[in-house]
């Protein structure tokens, strides 16, 4: 193969893809590498980043032998990443000091509620959402680092001589791709940490204060039109290439999805689910349980989003396969789910590792409501499909009340898309057309995206809408009263999962 190519990596956590995308934007390969998930207590999740940077030049090496690509015409490597997720390492050796800690991973629940308590006894209990958008919750890197430094033997000691760094896996891979020669990071990703100040663009040393993170561990800040490094991938290119295009995976959706207008808004399904807004160049702090960030870096500016996370969604019908075993396959839990009318009153709240957005709870666990002796295999399958769609209405129905802005449509990606059920029941519930892409890998395509426009492959956004493929779109046929009821079942379903942690803390 001849021509002009941009070579994407998609680290995320189930695994690393590696794509090859041509100069029109299209995917022309792909390769993937899964890798493990280690679960050393409840509620914990790691991975090992030795392993990720392993399985990153893996995955190239097998689509370059795979394509017979001509090497000489791959003009950048864009990257985009699971978000969150912390790495600390020695920066001598390039080693981690331990597991990264998986950005679901709630080991840091007691140190956030401890600078909740500090923060409201001085009367600063907004300090952190004023400062960052975010809540202070164990969702964000910050906490995870720290719990590095105060549990790994030597850590603390080692930081504050200057001798390790941290970073989210983008400037894990772009330290490791560069040799040790980069320590860099893109603004969305940097908006994630819960360390920096989203108005005035910058690591925050009194947030890096009150987490005892020292300054010199943080990463370089960069635009994602611009390179953060040189590689050649381990002597697989002949000569070195930037690292480009870099981009948290839900922001990489965004701009993959052209959400370049405010009020734009997507949703990625995956492992867990990103729901963002566009809202455009002023932060807005919410009120109510949503985020801030920064959507990308590009042309020496940012722009902002609202956000709302959830930890569960495609996990949890994984969890109906692995754990249950009540189906064979995630494929075929919407064929399912289609087989009954309706859950017969049915709820699962799939609070596995918590409730993030816009509840913000991680000592929530999961729960099944309304069972009866009528209740069969299927209605618990629609239960935790229907499951996932109401998380998202909760959050997008905050994004259109806090930013003023009416939602005309839903853009979706990821793989539980193509589930038929799932995409007609989320269109119902929002009463809203759901768009699903015609592109399946959103993330590695906005990252490609912004690479392009880098290594001038298009000259502008404009340049780029003009690239979107075909799109399938469902629209909602079920009436509000309908709606509204079965909505009411789900909040109350919540508030019950809620009240219950509630008494679990206090030994009722």
């Amino acid at each position: 193969m001849s021509g002009r190519y941009l070579l994407g990596i998609d680290q995320s956590t189930s695994g690393t893809k590696a794509l090859l995308f041509s100069d029109r934007g299209a995917i022309l390969h792909r390769c993937d590498v899964a890798h493990a998930q280690h679960y050393p207590r409840p509620g914990w999740v790691e991975h090992d980043p030795e392993e990720i940077y392993r399985n990153t030049i893996l995955a190239v090496r097998k689509l370059l032998a795979e394509t017979g690509v001509d090497r000489a015409g791959i003009a950048a490597l864009a990257l985009t990443n699971q978000r969150e997720t912390a790495v600390v390492w020695e920066k001598g050796s390039g080693r981690p000091v331990h597991n990264a800690v998986v950005w679901q991973c709630q080991r840091g629940a007691a140190i956030c509620d401890s600078l909740a308590a500090r923060l409201e006894g001085e009367g600063r209990a907004d300090l952190i959402k004023e400062r960052t958008g975010l809540v202070l919750s164990p969702y964000f890197s910050a906490s995870k680092i720290r719990w590095i430094l105060d549990n790994v033997p030597g850590a603390r000691e080692k930081a504050e001589r200057g001798g390790l760094l941290c970073g989210t896996v983008d400037s894990w891979l772009i330290w490791k791709l560069s040799g040790g020669k980069a320590h860099a990071t893109d603004y969305s990703n940097a908006s994630r940490t819960q360390l920096f100040d989203i108005g005035e663009l910058r690591w925050d040393e009194e947030l890096l204060d009150l987490f005892s993170i020292p300054r010199s561990m943080m990463a370089e800040l960069r635009f994602s039109d611009r390179a953060f490094a040189q590689t050649d991938l381990e002597g697989l290119l002949e000569k070195p290439i930037p690292v480009s295009g870099v981009m948290g995976d839900s922001h990489a959706a965004l701009f993959g999805q052209n959400c370049f207008v405010k009020g734009m808004a997507k949703a990625t399904y995956g492992t867990g689910s990103s729901i963002m807004m566009n809202i455009g160049d002023r932060p807005i702090r919410s009120g109510s349980g949503l985020v801030c960030s920064i959507a990308w870096g590009m042309d020496g500016k940012v722009e902002y989003v609202f956000e709302g996370n959830i930890n569960c969604t495609g996990a949890t019908i994984q969890w109906l396969v692995d754990d249950l075993q009540l189906i064979g396959s995630a494929k075929e839990a919407g064929r399912i789910a289609a087989t009954v009318p309706d859950t017969q009153g049915v709820y699962l709240v799939p609070a596995f590792v918590g409730l993030s957005a816009p509840y913000w709870d991680s000592a929530a666990r999961a729960s099944i409501t309304g069972i009866s002796r009528g209740t069969g295999k299927a209605h618990v399958v629609r239960a935790a499909e229907e499951s996932i769609a109401y998380q998202i209405k909760d959050i997008l129905d905050l994004m259109v009340r806090e930013s003023g802005t009416d939602l005309p449509e839903l853009r979706v990606d990821g793989g539980p898309t193509r589930d038929e059920f799932l995409m007609r029941f989320q269109a119902d519930i929002l009463s809203v057309p759901v768009v699903r892409s015609g592109i399946e890998e959103l993330s590695a395509t906005g990252s490609a995206y912004m690479a392009g426009l880098a290594v001038g492959f298009w000259k502008d956004k404009a340049e780029i809408a003009s690239l979107r493929a075909s799109d399938t779109e469902f629209r909602g046929t079920m009436e509000k009263a309908v709606i509204d009821k079965l909505y009411r079942g789900w909040k109350g379903a919540v508030g019950r999962a809620l009240t219950e942690a509630r008494a679990l803390e206090r030994g009722d």
